[in-house]
């Protein structure tokens, strides 16, 4: 059915503009595959379109459900809402009522099945007039050419009817097509309504894997976490009466209660998912069914049944267009005949033959064709209708049954609904939780606390670096504006400057930290895993951990820089990020404090809050963050990222060794150059100061040396002192500005001190020597005391003696004043000399000092770097135990899997060895081999049971002894089988010889009948004359041939046709024998006697006489009749 409503809504605007969405909607019902064309705009309401199928289909707007693939098109929205109209998108009606359990069947298909309208045969007097005189050949082709007609339109009332039917075939496979796309519609809607429940009920039973996996590992854990809690001391500090350990901060008796609770309740609800879980496989398997059973449809062969026919119809047009031609044919040879236009080698009779045998074609041949194909079309028409109302059926028991899926799918939704909420709201599992993350909530509190002592040290060495850089600044830009001040005073007055504001000079800036946390416990990070172990309070899932990103510790081992936060990105919410923090400082030191220090500090802060994060890692999610299938893949990551943070401990454990030992050597190489240094120092001072012959002066000179190494030693120790109070700078919590710069005064006050000494006890021991040189004995006796300084330096004092008796007292005196100068110039010489000397000895000497120093405090450095990295290795190897106890517990995990595996395989092997001997037995040769060596397999397999066989081999072994059983069984039938085929086989010949005799009788008598049947057809006709029937014509007494008819006396042979026969033969023939091609029925009147008998001609013959019209004297109102026939092809006897 296809019908049209012009049905608009909107103005013409509006419509111009939903012209691109198209003016027709097509809408198919479902139940009939009927089909409405409406004319409709994208502005046209739903509702309207509605209204439109209830006039048209009789289906109430409210029982209507319209679909567009998976969109329920609702009533009060515009086409244009959902897209439509659209020539690509179809619209599918569902009638509501139908739907319904126990609705009735829509009512079947009813086809009239067309009757062809065969028209009535022609009557002699419906033939067109034709002259008396007219040939009667000429009268055989017109009446061939009126049956030709009449064939003509048989054909085509049988024509018409097939085609009508044929497109009501094609009709009827089109509503077909349309009800299996409204079935795949309905389908798709069911499958999309499915899939998001399937998705749904997945999500749900994921997530509750995942608790219920989470829910049962606190509750089988849950005594467990009681120990571990009471095993935990809690710090002295938090110590109280009735507070011991972590257990004490529970109420221990409430939790046990709440346990109880929360195993009952979750076996409750885990009964109940088990109930759900089967309800949805049962409405999966359901929906497969249904599934199967509407995608079942046979349309497809319907439709290349239908393309086989179209050949019958065309088969049909060619048989028309035969026919056509036939019938322009014959209307030409008559046309031809009566205007005498036939050809000398046609001639009338010759046309009529042939004409006849065209005849004998369409009823032999065309027309019980033509029935034929009608037939075959009317049971194809048939087929059709029973296929409709099959797909009929179909589409109402589906659309019922996809209702009912519909609802049952509802109903696991909201089910699946009020599970979800029910899973949401266990409140006891959280407060149940508080015992397993009691535990880790402590440890990150303390390592809370140590992350908190080192940020505090960050913190105030960093303050005082800036409050030192300031500083600089400041001094610069004072001397800057100084320097400003003498290049333009000159020209520009003081006042001016002043009034420009250019005599003012920056304040020195004081940062100033307020010390906080003062009540924090005084515990590091060392002091974390000794007051809350990880063994004892449990740690997380160890695929969690594999999922984790490596902790500070492990990437300042692998890279030793800390300082790109991508490195460690735990969580920015929980960590204090340092980077952030120290900004484009990293690469400044703190004052008094080493690169090496700072970033100690900074690695125990991120130490410290990667622990506290774990810790929150550890509570926070449990079970219920991974899937049960991403466990393998978590374990094996996790595998492979602890061989390679093992790989990185054992190298950078190598590299710290390494750097160890080589600062070891270089300490070792700097004593042994201090301990030189020292002596070469002392015994250049010994020898410098060292005067021959005065022990006083040298034991003076030593003195000096001691107490100036004993000065440099305390100058030594206070650089020690300082640089030991610089190393500690960091834990003062006031004045880290200032104190950098005053330790650095005091270190140029220590090397004043120490020159200044030096310089003082040179001093004295030239005063000494003087003393010395002056307190000598003034013998009046001939010593001559001669002091003279040699090239290294040292004083040599030689006593001369000279005879002075001769000498008088003035030149005596003389002489010894001039001796005493030249000795005075002399020490005056080897004094510069000696401060020469000097300066360059205390030049080298304070280059070696800076030197000790320096070399003090790289030792002092290269200490600490070692108690630190004594301090990592430990660490480290705390991680390689954890990473060996892992190690283990895989490779029992491995262990039992091999001996399961093991197992596995031996079953294996025996069940392969079992397959083996089966096939054996299978390739045996015969039927009869196969079943004894079945037979045997079976005995001996019953025979060698035993009794640990696995349950796979004993069912393996009962199968053969079954399967032995039954193909004994089918041999024994088999043997049966071939004895009654043999019988069956020998009663078949000798029926076959009887068949084959009786085949040889019956085509005898065949071939009778058919010459009896020729015989019959050649007979020569005596009663009832008709058309292509044989008769005999005598020639009476009066010269005219007359038929033998037993009803009718009154049959006479045409002119014609005596003129035919005769101009075969000289003479006349006594009879004459031929075909009748047509008969003339005439009458005789009283006026038509009276012209005498007739005469004869010149050849024999008589003719009537030219007045008279009744050749035969018959008496008035005789009837009579005038035939026409055709030569035989035998000759004429």
């Amino acid at each position: 059915m296809s019908s049209g409503s012009a049905v608009t809504g909107g103005g013409a605007e509006e419509a111009a503009a939903a012209v691109p969405l198209g003016q027709k909607l097509l809408v198919h019902v479902a139940e009939n595959g009927h089909t409405l064309e409406i004319e409709c705009f994208g502005d046209t309401l739903v509702d309207i379109i509605q209204k439109c199928i209830e006039k048209y289909c009789g289906v109430p707007s409210g029982d209507q459900r319209l679909l567009c693939g998976n969109i329920s098109l609702e009533s009060g929205h515009p086409l244009a809402y959902y897209r439509l109209p659209r020539d690509d998108r179809e619209v599918f009606l569902y009638n509501k009522v139908r739907l319904l359990a126990d609705s009735r069947p829509p009512p079947p298909e009813s086809v009239d099945i067309p009757e062809p309208k065969i028209p009535p045969p022609p009557r002699p007097q419906d033939s067109p007039p034709v002259e008396v005189s007219a040939d009667p050949a000429l009268k055989a082709l017109v009446s061939y050419e009126i049956r030709f007609r009449y064939h003509f339109q048989v054909a085509n009332a049988v024509y018409r009817c097939s085609d009508e039917k044929f497109e009501r075939c094609k009709r009827l496979l089109r509503e077909q097509q349309v009800q299996e796309r409204a079935l795949d519609t309905a389908r798709s809607s069911l499958e999309h309504t499915f899939r998001k429940a399937s998705q749904r009920y997945s999500e749900f039973v994921r997530c509750f894997s995942q608790q219920h996996r989470a829910h049962m590992e606190l509750l089988n854990n849950f005594e467990r976490d009681l120990q571990r809690l009471r095993a935990v001391r809690l710090h002295p500090a938090l110590q109280c009466e009735g507070r011991q350990c972590l257990l004490d901060l529970l109420k221990e008796n409430d939790m046990r209660k709440l346990a109880d609770g929360c195993f009952s309740s979750q076996k409750h609800f885990e009964m109940k998912v088990s109930q759900l879980k089967a309800n949805f496989l049962e409405l999966k398997k359901r929906v497969d069914n249904l599934f199967n059973v509407m995608s079942s449809s046979g349309c497809k062969d319907l439709e290349k049944l239908i393309k086989e026919h179209q050949g019958v119809i065309s088969e049909q047009k060619s048989i028309m267009q035969s026919l056509s031609k036939d019938v322009d044919t014959s209307k030409k040879l008559v046309d031809d005949c009566s205007s005498c236009q036939l050809s000398a080698s046609l001639r009338p009779h010759d046309a009529v033959s042939a004409v006849g045998r065209i005849y004998e074609v369409h009823e032999k041949d065309n027309l019980p064709r033509i029935h034929n194909f009608d037939h075959m079309l009317t049971k194809l028409l048939e087929k059709c209708i029973d296929k409709k109302n099959e797909m009929i059926t179909l589409v109402h028991v589906s659309m019922q049954r996809v209702k009912s899926a519909q609802m049952s799918i509802r109903d696991i939704h909201n089910e699946l609904i009020a599970f979800q909420e029910g899973m949401n709201h266990q409140d006891d599992f959280a407060n149940l939780k508080i015992v397993s993350a009691l535990g880790h909530a402590y440890r990150a509190c303390l390592a809370e606390v140590a992350r908190r002592k080192s940020y505090f040290k960050l913190y105030t060495g960093l303050a005082g670096t800036y409050a030192e850089k300031l500083a600089t600044e400041c001094e610069t830009e004072k001397t800057r504006r100084e320097d400003f001040y003498r290049t333009w005073v000159k020209y520009i007055p003081d006042d001016i400057m002043g009034s420009m504001g250019l005599f003012d000079s920056p304040s020195q800036c004081d940062i100033k930290v307020t010390p906080f946390d003062r009540d924090l416990l005084p515990i590091d990070v060392d002091d974390v895993e000794k007051l809350a172990p990880q063994s004892l309070l449990g740690s997380f899932l160890k695929s969690e951990r594999s999922q984790l990103p490596k902790s500070s510790l492990s990437n300042s081992s692998t890279r030793g820089n800390l300082n790109k936060a991508e490195q460690n990105p735990l969580n920015a919410d929980d960590k204090m990020d340092f980077q952030d923090f120290l900004g484009d400082y990293d690469t400044i030191d703190i004052a008094g404090t080493s690169k090496l220090e700072v970033e100690n500090a900074r690695l125990k802060a991120e130490l410290a809050s990667a622990i506290a994060t774990l810790c929150n890692l550890g509570v926070e999610y449990g079970y219920e963050s991974i899937d049960e299938g991403q466990i393998d893949s978590v374990l094996k990551k996790g595998r492979e990222k602890t061989a390679e943070a093992l790989a990185a401990k054992d190298e950078f454990a190598n590299q710290l060794k390494s750097l160890l030992t080589a600062n070891k050597e270089k300490c070792l190489s700097y004593e042994k150059r201090i301990q030189d240094l020292e002596e070469r120092l002392a015994n250049q001072y010994m020898q410098g100061h060292m005067v021959s012959g005065s022990k006083g002066t040298s034991d003076s000179l030593l003195s000096a040396f001691k107490s100036n190494d004993c000065n440099l030693d305390v100058s030594g120790g206070r650089q020690t002192q300082i640089r030991d109070e610089s190393s500690v700078a960091m834990d003062e919590a006031s004045s880290t500005s200032e104190q950098p710069s005053k330790q650095t005064e005091g270190g140029d006050e220590n090397m004043t001190d120490i020159s200044g000494a030096l310089n003082l006890q040179l001093l004295d021991s030239v005063a000494c020597t003087d003393a010395f040189m002056t307190e000598l004995p003034c013998d009046t006796g001939n010593e001559h005391k001669i002091v003279s300084i040699d090239k290294e330096g040292r004083m040599l004092t030689q006593l001369t003696m000279a005879d002075t008796s001769d000498v008088p007292v003035e030149d005596h005196h003389a002489l010894e004043l001039r001796n005493k100068e030249l000795l005075v110039s002399e020490l005056q010489n080897a004094l510069d000399e000696k401060s020469k000397q000097f300066g360059e000895t205390e030049s080298k000497l304070s280059a070696m000092t800076d030197e000790v120093n320096s070399l003090k405090k790289e030792l002092e450095h290269a200490r600490g770097l070692l108690d630190e990295s004594q301090m990592n290795c430990a660490h480290l190897e705390n991680c390689l135990h954890e990473a060996r106890e892992e190690a283990r517990t895989n490779k029992c995990s491995a262990d039992r899997r091999a001996v399961e595996y093991d197992a596995l395989r031996s079953s294996a092997l025996r069940i392969h060895g079992l397959f083996e001997r089966l096939n054996s037995c299978v390739t045996a040769p015969g039927v009869t081999g196969f079943a004894e060596s079945l037979r045997s397999l079976a005995v001996s397999l019953a025979s060698s049971v035993k009794k640990d066989e696995a349950d796979t081999t004993v069912q393996f072994q009962q199968c053969i002894k079954i399967l032995a059983e039954k193909v004994a069984f089918l041999t024994r039938q088999s043997t049966e089988m071939l004895d009654r085929y043999s019988a069956v086989q020998a009663a078949h010949g000798a029926i076959t010889k009887d068949l084959d005799e009786k085949k040889e009788l019956i085509k005898n008598l065949y071939n009778k009948l058919q010459l009896e049947k020729q015989a019959s057809k050649e007979k020569i006709s005596f009663g009832r004359f008709e058309v292509h029937e044989l008769a005999i014509f005598f020639r009476n007494p009066a010269g005219h041939y007359e038929a033998i008819n037993r009803n009718c006396s009154n049959y006479y042979l045409s002119e014609e046709s005596v003129a035919l026969f005769t101009q075969q033969h000289p003479r006349h023939p006594a009879y004459i024998i031929g075909q009748i091609v047509h008969i003339e029925r005439r009458m005789a009147h009283p006026d038509q006697m009276g012209g005498g008998a007739p005469r004869p001609d010149s050849s024999g013959g008589r003719r009537p006489p030219a007045s008279g019209l009744n050749p035969y004297n018959l008496s008035p109102g005789c009837e009579y009749f005038v035939v026409t026939v055709a030569m035989l092809p035998d000759p004429v006897r």
